[in-house]
């Protein structure tokens, strides 16, 4: 994992009050030698991280998750709770006025924590009971950027030989999602509603019973216009069918089997809203060098010395493509998040009769799709010998 000096931090805030509802039932929870008596608990888990601003439904998504029936051990992390729920309520054991962690165990087969840190803590002691659960879900607060939250997972090597991240889904309030993700903010500070859904590999729009079919247009347009990658579900009460937002595999090799048909929708979607943060994509054909994408990924993501014609420096929240490498015959799947980026094998060859091409999508502020792919084809590209 290539990473810059420096771990950014989550912004804490308190999430605004949601829709009371009924708490789960409760059961003894088994002890830690039990657990590690349960089948499966060599695998790795999954981890997805689950976002949106204030009141979009995080919270009535988790209750739903946490008291319908179903065949999955989930175990879910509530991060930073808010005063409303009263299954947050029921979870946040006081203690001199401080929240501590606390695993229950809910009757369908889940576990439930409360934590007043970024949960890295929580999911080291969750992982002392492995073998109990085979997914976590990790709810940040609606401030939050979850791209500090994901690098957690990148950057922690003991984390990662028991975990993996498989996404990060993005909650969005039908009635005032456009509102939160147009508002603008004082110079030199991101949209943090715009900036969740620039993360975002799955987003579920909800509420949509509140608007009309034009308006829900409008906001889906909103949300391509910043995250051309990015899938979307609409629903109401936040109820999603669990396949739909589980095992994503966004972060590893898995997910550059679908990016052909993904680069095809970012193609194919020109919205015209005037949005701070967009997605470009561009393609290069021929080979890469690794040392060289790596220069222009640092430059981009660590030195952010790259200029658009404003003068301004463009700033990289997310990024995804397919590169091709000389000397191997597999695509190879570029990962960017924040400061941080990785590169991965994928398991499709090239064809050895068609041309091999750079394929890069960037999300970000500041953007100009021809400055970038100029700069990689001198960077990258234009040292390389041709195919």
């Amino acid at each position: 994992m290539r990473q810059f000096n420096g771990s950014p931090e989550v912004e804490e805030e308190k999430e605004e009050e949601e829709e009371d509802e009924d708490c789960p039932e409760l059961v003894p929870i088994e002890t830690q030698e039990e657990a590690s008596q349960s089948p499966g608990s060599g695998a790795k888990i999954p981890v997805t991280i689950i976002t949106g601003y204030l009141g979009a439904g995080k919270t009535t998504l988790l209750n739903h998750i946490l008291t319908e029936q179903h065949d999955k051990k989930i175990a879910i992390i509530l991060n930073e709770f808010g005063e409303g729920s009263a299954l947050e309520k029921s979870l946040a054991i006081s203690q001199d006025g401080e929240l501590y962690e606390e695993w229950l165990e809910l009757r369908n087969g889940c576990l439930c924590c409360s934590v007043k840190d970024n949960g890295l803590k929580a999911i080291e002691n969750l992982m002392q009971k492995k073998g109990k659960f085979d997914y976590i879900l990790l709810e940040t607060t609606g401030l939050a950027d979850p791209g500090a939250v994901a690098s957690m997972f990148w950057v922690n090597a003991e984390l990662g030989s028991d975990i993996y991240l498989d996404g990060i889904i993005s909650l969005v309030d039908s009635k005032y999602g456009l509102k939160y993700l147009t508002e603008e903010k004082a110079d030199g500070l991101v949209n943090e509603a715009a900036r969740q859904v620039a993360l975002a590999d799955l987003v579920i729009i909800n509420k949509t019973d509140l608007v009309s079919e034009e308006e829900l247009n409008t906001l889906k347009a909103a949300v391509r216009s910043i995250n051309g990658l990015v899938k979307i579900l609409e629903t109401q009460k936040s109820r999603v069918n669990l396949s739909n937002v589980l095992d994503l595999h966004a972060f590893d090799s898995l997910s550059g089997i679908s990016f052909q048909n993904k680069l095809q929708l970012v193609q194919a979607s020109h919205p015209h809203l005037d949005m701070s943060i967009v997605t470009v994509t561009f393609e290069v054909p021929g080979n890469s060098s690794e040392e060289n994408l790596n220069v222009f990924i640092q430059n981009l993501l660590w030195e952010k010395n790259v200029k658009n014609k404003d003068g301004c420096s463009m700033e990289i929240i997310r990024l995804k493509g397919l590169v091709s490498f000389k000397d191997k015959s597999h695509q190879v799947i570029i990962q960017g998040v924040r400061e941080l980026y990785d590169l991965e094998d994928t398991p499709v060859k090239w064809k050895e009769d068609a041309e091999r091409t750079n394929r890069l999508v960037l999300i970000g502020r500041n953007l100009d799709k021809d400055i970038l792919q100029q700069l990689f084809i001198a960077t990258v590209a234009e040292k390389q010998e041709s195919c």
